[in-house]
């Protein structure tokens, strides 16, 4: 009885836990768009993907008006075949933002199905690598605060037993970044990994110049220095810097995470659940990434991510980022600097059915 026969998709709107600020835009809220599926033996399968402020709307109606009806009498268990059919019926917007969300929406209501259905964690089902993850955080650096402030976050993280901190940059003059992760360096010693994140907001050459200047300071990656699109920029900045360069939040499809790999234009691969299309494309992007020995640090969703990364050999951290404590009734656990992955059937998040309606905008 695993038919598909009822699916349905809504919108919530959940306000940011803090001010989020980088070099190209402010976190607005989170869209979250909800799908729940409900097969013939009365099993619901929860999924969900986001925006970080528009196109909330565009999504859900791709969903309603297209991706949902053709689930109607599929069998869950096909997660592959199902997610095959709704990307070809989209053909004409793909590959693109709008598509991939909608479809990691209803992909992570499979995988969460899957999961009950099988009885097993998240984490287990899909590769069982480890359950405890590293973890850095993004909330003490984002680009609006003081060196003060970047420096109390990152000494906070690092008394927490966290592995690293990300420090947005894009300031007007390569001396502030210089001068805010220099700071930093300085406070927290030699023992705490420093990612820095440009938000795609520089050009090859102010990214190559940018680089020099922050490798006295032993920087773990440069996310995003370049637009996604430009693939020849990102490896000649690879080639031209010690520091690794990570991309892949802003990435839509498989064939452009192989497109980088194969070019040698990404040394971390930040796939992004909700970006990349679902679990289904992530985890083979998380194969593909281990084909090549580079590691795989996903963008956000620290609450899913965490059972992926647990999942697969390739996972080398998780990016600390709370933002479902509005919905939920339970965090992500974290013991001793590491996430550890939820160890219930299921994607593992306990949702506020209560505070989900409340939130509701659609």
């Amino acid at each position: 009885m695993s038919e598909i026969v009822s699916a349905t998709a809504y919108l919530v709107d959940i306000p940011v836990e803090t001010v989020r600020t980088d070099a190209v835009q402010a976190f607005l809220k989170q869209e979250t768009i909800f799908v729940e599926i409900v097969t013939g033996d009365g099993l619901r399968g929860t999924g969900y993907s986001y925006t970080i402020g528009t196109g909330g709307r565009a999504v859900l109606a791709m969903l309603r008006d297209h991706l949902l009806p053709r689930l109607i009498g599929a069998d869950a268990r096909m997660v592959e075949g199902v997610w095959r059919d709704l990307f070809a019926s989209t053909r004409a917007t793909t590959v693109g933002a709008i598509t991939s969300l909608a479809l990691a929406a209803v992909d992570t209501a499979l995988w969460d199905l899957r999961c009950l259905r099988a009885g097993e964690p998240l984490w287990q089902l899909a590769g069982g690598h480890r359950r405890r993850v590293p973890l850095y955080d993004t909330e003490g650096g984002w680009l609006h605060l003081g060196v003060e402030e970047l420096v109390e976050g990152a000494v906070a993280a690092k008394r927490a037993g966290l592995g690293g901190v990300k420090v947005k940059i894009g300031k007007p003059r390569v001396e502030e970044d210089a001068e805010r992760v220099a700071a930093v360096r300085l406070a927290v010693g030699a023992d705490l990994d420093i990612m820095v994140d440009a938000n795609q907001s520089m050009t090859y050459a102010e990214a190559k110049r940018r680089a020099h200047a922050l490798e006295p300071y032993g920087v773990y990656f440069f996310e995003e220095p370049l637009p996604a699109d430009d693939v020849q920029g990102h490896r000649e900045l690879a080639r031209s810097t010690s520091i690794p360069v990570a991309v892949g939040e802003s990435m839509y499809s498989v064939g452009q995470f192989r497109d980088y790999l194969v070019r040698g234009a990404a040394s971390i691969v930040q796939a992004d659940v909700a970006r990349i299309g679902g679990i289904t494309p992530w985890l083979k992007v998380a194969h593909l990434a281990e084909a090549f020995n580079v590691a795989v640090c996903p963008h956000f969703l620290m609450e899913l991510h965490v059972s992926l990364v647990a999942a697969v050999p390739a996972g080398t951290y998780v990016e600390h980022i709370p933002q479902l404590r509005a919905v939920t009734s339970a965090e992500m656990t974290v013991e001793d600097g590491h996430a550890v992955a939820p160890d219930v059937p299921g994607l593992g998040i306990a949702w506020d059915r209560d505070a989900i309606d409340d939130l509701r905008v659609e």
